[in-house]
């Protein structure tokens, strides 16, 4: 494509997801939980300006996201009776880690939670932005 094309696009709200992430943690409020530990799926969309990478294609323009899982699997490891705890800790770490992040829409899922009934998964979600 030549670059004439390149220059005359506009590009906005611009988004790294990760979605689907497995992990393996110990999160509840039943001694159970903290025990046995259970399965968890994570997903991220990570608000950030990533334009000068799209034209560079250069890494160090934008989000590495191996970084990310690596910060995400450490706040994980970190034992928490509530996910509301968890994904306020990660989203905390991630705006620590890194700065260029304006907005982090962040989700929890445990499967197959102790509850006492079929359940596939329970969760919570939130958006935050910075101050």
């Amino acid at each position: 494509m030549p670059l004439l094309f390149i220059k005359k696009m506009k590009q906005s709200d611009m988004y790294i997801h990760l979605k689907g992430l497995k992990l393996f943690a110990f999160h509840g409020v039943l001694p159970q939980e903290n025990k046995v530990g259970a399965e968890y799926t994570l997903n991220l969309r990570l608000k950030t300006d990533f334009s000068r990478a799209s034209q560079t294609d250069d890494l160090n323009y934008t989000i590495n996201y191996a970084e990310v899982f690596e910060a995400v699997k450490e706040e994980m490891k970190i034992p928490s009776q509530l996910l509301e705890h968890v994904i306020q800790r990660i989203a905390g770490r991630l705006f620590h880690d890194f700065p260029q992040i304006t907005e982090i829409k962040i989700a929890l899922f445990k499967q197959n939670p102790p509850m006492g009934a079929e359940c596939q998964e329970t969760g919570v979600e939130c958006i935050y932005t910075k101050d």
